[in-house]
């Protein structure tokens, strides 16, 4: 072969390999995934409330491929720490660009799950890189790590909801601005979210109550069973009972009738079914710092019997790393709106700095 010849077609491959676009499967191991995802056999599979997706990459723009259920879920876009603009994906598999036109140089990119299971699952396949642009390491795990146990307050349900409504489905709730979420945010944690709009522990508004749905990995499939050596958090926070709270007293309820027959679960069910899912908790993470919160909805108005109820099942587990703090009645209509959930988390990040929780 000539020599020039030569010199002239490896050059034009190496500018073309340079000029290339970079493909990143989902299963790449510089790509980070928060909350509890599926890995299936073409695609990641995300679906609980603030399932995350975390890349660092040198260059221009990223673009990721992806596919919904029912093209019922939001994302937040986090360029470099900063919410750039909120994703909804379609049922068809599609390429969307996330980012473009960044300065030169390292960034970093999140998805965050803005809504709950109840809006079905969503597939990542692939990030795209723009041209000239590099993956770099994976983001370095934080220090901390944090789960969460909850119900509509935890997912963020009607959080951005302005009109007074209280609507829940997905364009008004934002599991981002959540008292859990920006309580992980404060201590730079890890953070998990095994929470579901109308879930309780001894009944709910459908026929799955917290026990029967804490140690799942896909929530809608009673044989898919997490694997909690995977993640081991710090600290476990339980908000959980304001929907017992309601349904227990509703006898013509489809699901009081289901759980119950025709007689109300006495106050002994009630904290001995507390305690013993605490102690399915505590079980998982011996360890852990346990803290059992109740609010601000009215499960915690004064003179409610909740707050007793979980005071008395942690008196009975006499575990001095689990810690009971309820959260005063925001006394409004509805769900917490946004600033109501920054002062449930001001509240809550009080308490455990005053308690040294998260050292």
């Amino acid at each position: 072969m000539n020599y020039k010849y030569f010199i002239c077609i490896f050059g034009i491959a190496a500018s073309l390999s340079a000029n290339a676009q970079t493909t990143i499967k989902f299963n790449d191991p510089h790509i980070h995934y928060m909350g509890r995802v599926a890995m299936r056999d073409s695609a990641a599979e995300l679906s609980w409330s603030a399932n995350a997706v975390k890349v660092n990459f040198s260059g221009t723009g990223v673009s990721a491929t992806l596919s919904d259920e029912r093209s019922d879920n939001n994302y937040n876009v986090i360029v470099d720490d900063s919410v750039i603009s909120v994703l909804h994906p379609e049922k068809e598999k599609r390429t969307y660009v996330l980012a473009s036109g960044l300065k030169k140089g390292k960034h970093s990119l999140e998805l965050f799950k803005r809504t709950e299971w109840a809006m079905g699952k969503t597939w990542l396949y692939s990030f795209t890189l723009e041209k000239g642009s590099k993956i770099l390491s994976a983001p370095p795990m934080p220090k901390h790590k944090i789960e969460f146990y909850g119900n509509s307050i935890t997912c963020g349900y009607a959080d951005i909801d302005t009109t007074g409504q209280d609507r829940g489905t997905s364009p008004y709730e934002n599991g981002y601005i959540s008292y859990a979420a920006i309580t992980a945010r404060h201590y730079n944690a890890e953070f998990y979210s095994i929470s579901k709009s109308g879930i309780g522990i001894t009944v709910s508004w459908f026929p799955l109550i917290m026990p029967e749905m804490y140690d799942r990995l896909d929530a809608t499939d009673a044989n898919s069973k997490w694997d909690f050596s995977k993640y081991t958090p710090d600290v476990v926070v339980i908000n959980l009972f304001q929907n017992d709270a309601w349904i227990t007293k509703m006898s013509d309820n489809e699901q009081f009738k289901a759980r119950f027959g025709t007689t109300p679960p006495t106050p002994e069910f009630i904290i001995n079914a507390y305690q013993n899912f605490v102690k399915s908790i505590r079980g998982k993470y011996p360890k852990a710092k346990i803290v059992c919160i109740l609010g601000s909805m009215d499960a915690t108005r004064t003179g409610s019997p909740w707050p007793v109820y979980i005071n008395k099942a942690i008196d009975g587990l006499h575990d001095k790393n689990i810690y009971t703090h309820f959260i005063p009645y925001k006394n409004t209509p509805g769900h917490p709106n946004a600033k109501e959930q920054q002062a449930m988390a001001d509240d809550l990040i009080a308490f455990m700095d005053e308690n040294k929780i998260v050292n």
